[in-house]
């Protein structure tokens, strides 16, 4: 009798032990996170598919709602909301908060910088603008997660342009700031327009050329019926989009969690550069069979001469803020140490 009270003993006290060594698993972390795309955008399946991935890579503990560009708040407004936790997180390109500091707008997009989606990447992988980047949003209580680039713009006109020269008096619909400004410096005639009034306004003949999207967007929207003169690949606007996450729910992800999130996402910009590659030259070749569309592409020494003319913009960005400086002397070295610039 006393050697089974011992042996129950033992055998509890061992149960213990066990139940107290045991890992504690960590409660699951709701994130909502807001997109600059619309629902039916070429990105919004590729970013649901990722959260769905990233909750099994880490056995659920990583929860991530993706909603489109103002599901919860004003597009406008993401920095903040994150800020305070409204949102978990936001994908939205670091231009929309020029106003907090023009450095945002200077990284953004660098327009004239990039002639393709690897270069940007590159700069920002390889060549310190993640590190530059994660630097600029810390004051605001979130973390860069990653950076993706949907790629260099296509352009669209119904006038054939064969180079900068051809930009003189040019009568274009370009956002306000950096690149009205760079058109501008280039001797066209920049007009802020709503993108809504766009295909209208070059088929009456009140613009003649406009920024809008990729190729492939463009042609889907039947821009190149009445701008038959497109420019790709693009030569001006390329725009980043950063992940950022709000700091305190970033710091509470366990380190591996944290790596699967910041790795997957990486991966994940490359799929998405890959599938719109795809589709562009899919549209391309829609649009060279069309004998009613030429498609333009600029000789290197052009988009040279664009840059060329870009970095006077570029330079007065600079002069706006010490951060606007710092990413000035980042992009530019970059850039010269690539043969770019």
């Amino acid at each position: 009798m006393k050697r089974l009270v011992k042996n129950l003993a033992v055998s509890g006290g061992l149960s213990l032990l066990a139940v107290l060594a045991a890992p504690v698993q960590a409660e699951s972390v709701k994130m909502t996170i807001q997109t600059s795309s619309l629902p039916n955008d070429f990105d919004t399946p590729y970013l649901e598919q990722w959260a769905k991935d990233v909750n099994v890579m880490t056995g659920g503990q990583v929860d991530i709602e993706i909603v489109p560009i103002d599901a919860v708040v004003r597009y406008d407004t993401a920095l903040d909301a994150v800020k305070n936790g409204i949102l978990q997180g936001q994908i939205a390109s670091p231009g929309y908060w020029s106003g907090s500091d023009p450095a945002f707008g200077l990284v953004g997009n660098t327009v004239g910088a990039w002639s393709d989606a690897v270069q940007a990447m590159d700069y920002i992988y390889a060549g310190g603008g993640l590190e530059l980047m994660r630097e600029l949003y810390a004051p605001y209580g979130q973390y860069v997660v990653g950076v993706s680039c949907p790629g260099v713009e296509a352009f669209v006109s119904n006038r054939k342009l064969d180079g900068v020269a051809d930009l003189k008096g040019l009568k274009l619909r370009a956002p306000e700031g950096m690149v009205s400004a760079v058109f501008a410096e280039a001797g066209a005639a920049p007009v802020s327009l709503p993108l809504s009034e766009v295909y209208v306004a070059i088929d009456k003949g009140v613009i003649d050329a406009s920024d809008v999207a990729g190729f492939a967007t463009n042609h889907a929207e039947g821009f190149h019926d009445v701008a038959r003169y497109p420019v790709y690949p693009g030569f001006h606007s390329t725009t980043l989009l950063a992940l950022t996450v709000n700091q305190k729910v970033w710091d509470a992800l366990e380190p591996g969690d944290q790596k699967i999130l910041e790795t997957s996402y990486k991966a994940l910009s490359f799929s998405i550069r890959a599938g719109l590659d795809k589709a562009d030259r899919e549209a391309v070749a829609a649009a060279n069979a069309n004998k009613d569309i030429t498609v333009v592409d600029w000789p290197p020494e052009e988009r040279a001469r664009f840059r060329n003319i870009a970095q006077k913009v570029w330079a007065d960005f600079a002069g706006q803020s010490p951060n606007a400086k710092k990413v000035y002397d980042s992009i530019t070295t970059h850039l010269k140490a690539n043969g770019l610039m």
